[in-house]
């Protein structure tokens, strides 16, 4: 097959050669030339109005100003708190896991650990501690291992003989 048949039609093929690079036309627009005299139409003060601090060279405003008037940072109150402690969990459902063993995404006859949930697909970040959550219904005898297993579920993977182990979480700081 020849390399012109796999270049779609509306493609100019002269801006396509890999020995005449450009961009193709219309994406680059030319500066806007300012201070040019009155007839450019960007003449006088060049586009920046006529009075104030925009209008002079080495203005550099900080974010959120307001001309002097009270910032709305500055107006709204205060509230909340973010805790330099806080350990912040993955979630998944013993129901998911009951899926995921029978639709054979997860091994049964293995100890199911977070590195192979996250092989699996069913967490998104490897470094972040794992919590296992005891909502719907589990009948497989499974053996997990979470960084934080709610009572719930650790009834719920005994009961259906299975064993919870929690790992250990180091704080972050």
């Amino acid at each position: 097959m020849r390399a012109e048949a796999l270049i779609p039609r509306t493609v100019n093929k002269s801006t396509m050669a890999i020995s005449n690079p450009r961009p193709a036309r219309g994406s680059n627009k030319s500066m806007k030339r300012v201070g040019r005299g009155e007839g450019s139409g960007h003449g006088k003060t060049s586009t920046r109005g006529s009075n104030g601090a925009g209008s002079r060279s080495g203005n550099k405003y900080r974010a959120g100003f307001e001309g002097g008037q009270m910032p709305l940072a500055r107006r709204l109150p205060k509230f909340g708190f973010f805790s330099p402690h806080r350990v912040e969990y993955q979630i998944l459902n013993v129901d998911a896991l009951q899926a995921c063993v029978a639709s054979g995404r997860l091994p049964g006859d293995r100890q199911i650990t977070p590195d192979i949930l996250w092989e699996a697909g069913l967490i998104n970040r490897q470094g972040m501690p794992v919590k296992i959550l005891g909502d719907g219904d589990l009948t497989l005898k499974l053996s997990i291992q979470a960084h934080k297993i709610s009572k719930s579920a650790i009834e719920k993977i005994e009961k259906a003989g299975g064993k919870a182990e929690q790992l250990f979480v180091a704080k972050s700081e």
